[in-house]
């Protein structure tokens, strides 16, 4: 789970990097945000695919370890006495 706040960390700090500067340079506020989302009005529909399915992979992957770290943690705790 720390990987993908870090990731949504930095994403958050980059895209307002790239807002802010368009606002320092004169662009108002709705361009700023086209512009900042502009990579992925150009995709092709295949590429779309392939991104989306990576992030859902990544997503998947963090929620697993979460579950499987869960499990092992809840095991030691029981008493098999």
């Amino acid at each position: 789970m720390k990987i993908v706040g870090i990731s949504l960390f930095m994403l958050g700090l980059l895209m307002s990097l790239v807002i802010g500067l368009d606002l320092v340079i004169g662009i108002d506020i709705k361009a700023a945000l086209k512009n900042a989302f502009n990579p992925f009005r150009v995709m092709e529909p295949v590429e779309l695919f392939v991104l989306s399915f990576f992030v859902v992979m990544f997503f998947a992957e963090a929620f697993i370890m979460w579950i499987s770290k869960k499990k092992n943690t809840n095991k030691r705790y029981v008493n098999t006495a």
